[in-house]
């Protein structure tokens, strides 16, 4: 009966209820002394416990903390190789937002002792006998690091796409080529951000989205350059020439305006109406309908710049010339050709000068 009864009882109890009676045996002071010496190393972690892997049995709280603090902190600085768009950083954990919550394992590491009787723990402290107990430090993770990260990364992947033009600057015509641009995508860089942090991955590649120009250069259009250096006329399909015509331009006292002007009227067979009948135009009609003898030939451009036009002119060998009073002459054929393949709106920019220079005589539809 007895040796069923000892069979049932743990080798652990056995253990304690012997050393419990040699402690009554050898009398009350003994038992006195090891619970004192029990309640005087209750601040102390039980042997044979660890936090992280880190020993921390039979220390006190600082010296626990101490112990451990080494490893957390090499976790929280490990460093993560951001790369994206080119560029690297090199953030570590705790910079991404992990954090560790020591002071929780710690406690808990402390706590064990109160799951023991006094007379277990006087056990295995005085025998050294280790309780093999591990404890995780928890970590845990601040959105707010990782969104500040993201934001700066963005602002310097940030790319803008730069729109095609054909544009006038300082009396030059300009052609500017689209380009492509690029953007952090920053939803998805935070959830992989997050997904590696939590992780522990020491590298991530961020994606990059493309930012297409808003203007490419196939749709740039149509643009109308009359050099008055040249006297010549070009009609630009995006940036390339299409089509050129000899023209006339305003002789001396009179100017043809330069600068940017678009299309803003367009008239087949148009009247010609007298803009100066008590200047260069006396003793002309006051208009002249359509007709062979029509200043303004068969096709009209009418431009945003007050009184200019492209048109055609009966005064075919004026074409080449400084002969107008402001306006651009063409060769009527060459009128009639160029008149279809200008929409309303299309951009002139009108550059160079005359060989006297430029004049400031307003002209007008001559």
């Amino acid at each position: 009966m007895g040796r069923h009864v000892r069979r049932r009882l743990g080798r652990g109890t056995i253990v304690l209820l012997v050393v419990f009676g040699l402690l009554l045996g050898a009398g009350g002071g003994s038992a006195l002394a090891a619970y004192r010496y029990d309640q005087s190393r209750v601040d102390r972690i039980l042997p044979g416990v660890t936090i992280d892997g880190g020993a921390v049995g039979d220390v006190a709280r600082q010296e626990a903390t101490a112990a451990v603090k080494p490893v957390v902190d090499g976790q929280l600085g490990r460093i993560v190789f951001v790369t994206g768009g080119g560029k690297l950083w090199m953030p570590t954990l705790g910079e991404l937002g992990l954090s560790a919550d020591l002071d929780t394992a710690v406690n808990e590491a402390l706590a064990l002792t109160d799951q023991y009787s006094w007379m277990s723990r006087a056990y295995h402290r005085l025998a050294n006998k280790p309780i093999p107990r591990a404890i995780g430090v928890s970590f845990s993770m601040d959105d707010h690091a990782i969104d500040t990260f993201v934001a700066t990364a963005a602002k310097g992947l940030a790319r803008p796409a730069r729109n095609a033009s054909f544009s006038l600057v300082s009396g030059r015509t300009v052609a500017t080529h689209a380009v492509v641009g690029q953007a952090l995508a920053s939803s998805s860089s935070r959830q992989m951000l997050k997904d590696a942090v939590a992780a522990r991955q020491t590298t991530v590649d961020l994606p990059i989205r493309v930012v297409p120009p808003k203007v490419s250069d196939a749709q740039v259009g149509k643009t109308l350059v009359v050099n008055v250096s040249q006297n010549m006329l070009y009609l630009y399909e995006g940036f390339k020439v299409i089509r050129s015509y000899p023209v006339a331009t305003a002789k001396a006292g009179f100017l043809t305006p330069d600068g940017a002007w678009t299309v803003n009227g367009k008239v087949e067979n148009p009247s010609w109406h007298n803009p100066a009948p008590n200047g260069w135009g006396a003793g002309e009609p006051l208009v002249i309908p359509p007709g062979p003898g029509n200043p303004l030939g068969t096709r009209a451009l009418y431009l945003s710049a007050s009184g200019i036009l492209i048109h055609g002119t009966p005064s075919d060998s004026s074409v080449g010339t400084y002969a107008s009073h402001g306006c651009i002459r063409m060769h009527i054929p060459d009128s009639e050709a160029l008149y279809p393949l200008v929409p309303i709106g299309t951009p002139v920019f009108i550059i160079g000068a005359p060989p006297w220079g430029l004049t400031t005589h307003p002209g007008a539809a001559g």
